[in-house]
């Protein structure tokens, strides 16, 4: 089967990749000139484990190419996915602006029965307008179907997630675009992989609604945190104690500086947006993204407080600028907010990320940062060390050598990842998140 990805950002080429893995014929179109040629030369626009060996095969096995021709690839294919950003407006609902120019060009090149589906997360009634500006773009009146196919994809982890999903959620409004795309999945329908067929506006539904579910777990946690700290309880056995319920899982009940990435501000957001349009007000997805933002408010302050409440002219070490560990992504990241918000009040920022020191460097230049090339280079004269994504080389620090390097011993440790009586046994003030 010849496929055609639009969109070479994260989900298109995640999509396109693990597609030519199962077998298939993929072409993926970006419009981006420069993007398309570091491709064509094997070099990844994002980190991701995995990817750039899995491109390379699928390219060198002539299943995976990438081309700025739109015309090709809607001529090509049988199956179009749409894999466009869909940012947040400024009311934050989602600026449905390429995937709209996505479907108006799919019209104007369709010379056959073609089947389009929606990767993005786009908000209900999405497909409905892509089935309308696809038919008014048609010069010569050609059938079609549109299909819902939301991606559950965890940076870090998203090869994994898309050849052994939870799930597949198809929505579909005719029996022959459904068996095209079980026929795409056939390798996860044989692996009994469990199917959701369902109609599109539900398909649209359901990927939202995870998004946004998951963000409340986070919010909730980080709640009871900041009560535990006023009580004298402990975050980590609270969150073990329930996350045992079966009812409930241990998954996503971290406390911390709060969600960030591409995914849950965005998408919770535009559901509550939804929400307002449709004269249904989501008032628990409302309160998720405001116990969010209080959440960084809170964290900024634990550190300010460490500095004896006096931040001008302190240096700030943060260590770790994604969002998540795995992954180069800094959008919306937590470490984002720490930067403006201290730098503001007078600190000096010193910074070290395994992936995401050049993306954080698009939005902060070196003349506002200094990024250091490893943990003990940050931490060299710095006031504060803030542990703020958990890489794994972070876990185990020497703890002696940063001592030495500190103007002053003091972490935060805003992801729990260490003892704080083996800290402060060390030497160093030191404060976690939701533990006395």
């Amino acid at each position: 089967m010849h496929i055609t990805v639009i969109g070479t950002g994260y989900v298109g080429l995640v999509t396109g990749a693990c597609l030519a893995e199962f077998g298939m014929n993929v072409l993926c179109v970006d419009l981006d000139v420069a993007k398309i040629a570091a491709l064509n030369r094997g070099e990844m626009p994002i980190y991701e484990p995995g990817l750039e060996e899995l491109v390379g095969r699928n390219v060198a096995q002539k299943r995976l190419a990438f081309s700025t021709d739109f015309e090709q690839g809607v001529a090509a294919s049988l199956v179009i996915f749409i894999a466009v950003g869909t940012p947040p407006a400024a009311d934050g609902s989602a600026d449905l602006g390429q995937v709209r120019a996505v479907a108006a060009d799919i019209g104007r090149f369709m010379n056959s029965y073609k089947v389009i589906v929606d990767k993005s997360t786009v908000p209900v009634g999405t497909g409905q307008m892509v089935k309308e500006v696809v038919s008014k773009n048609q010069p010569t009146k050609v059938n079609f179907d549109v299909v819902s196919n939301p991606e559950f994809l965890r940076e870090g982890s998203a090869i994994g997630d898309f050849m052994r999903p939870d799930r597949v959620v198809i929505g579909a409004e005719s029996e022959q675009a459904s068996a095209i795309m079980k026929d795409i999945y056939n390798v996860l329908f044989l692996n009994e992989t469990a199917f959701v067929l369902t109609n599109i506006e539900t398909a649209e539904l359901i990927k939202y609604a995870a998004n946004a579910f998951l963000a409340t777990k986070i919010s909730f946690i980080n709640e009871v945190a900041n009560l535990c700290e006023k009580v004298g309880a402990n975050v980590q056995q609270v969150a073990r104690g329930i996350g045992l319920d079966g009812r409930i899982g241990k998954k996503f009940l971290h406390a911390g500086p709060g969600y960030g990435g591409s995914c849950f501000p965005k998408d919770t957001l535009a559901m509550a947006a939804t929400g307002r349009q449709y004269d249904e007000p989501l008032a628990i997805v409302e309160a998720v993204i405001a116990v969010n933002q209080r959440q960084r408010q809170r964290m900024v302050e634990k550190v300010v407080d460490l500095l004896g409440g006096v931040v001008k002219g302190k240096t700030v070490a943060l260590l770790g600028l994604s969002f998540k560990p795995e992954t180069d992504d800094v959008r919306d990241a937590p470490a984002l907010y720490f930067a403006k918000v201290l730098s503001e009040q007078g600190a000096m920022i010193r910074a070290y990320d395994p992936e995401a020191v050049s993306a954080f460097k698009e939005l902060y230049a070196d003349d506002e940062i200094f990024y250091a090339t490893d943990a003990y280079e940050a931490a060299s004269g710095a006031d504060v060390l803030v542990l703020m994504t958990e890489w794994n080389q972070f876990r185990y620090l020497d703890l002696e050598r940063l001592y030495g390097l500190m103007a002053q011993p003091i972490f935060a440790d805003l992801r729990n990842v260490y003892d704080g009586d083996k800290l402060r046994a060390a030497g160093f003030t030191y404060a976690g998140v939701g533990r006395k």
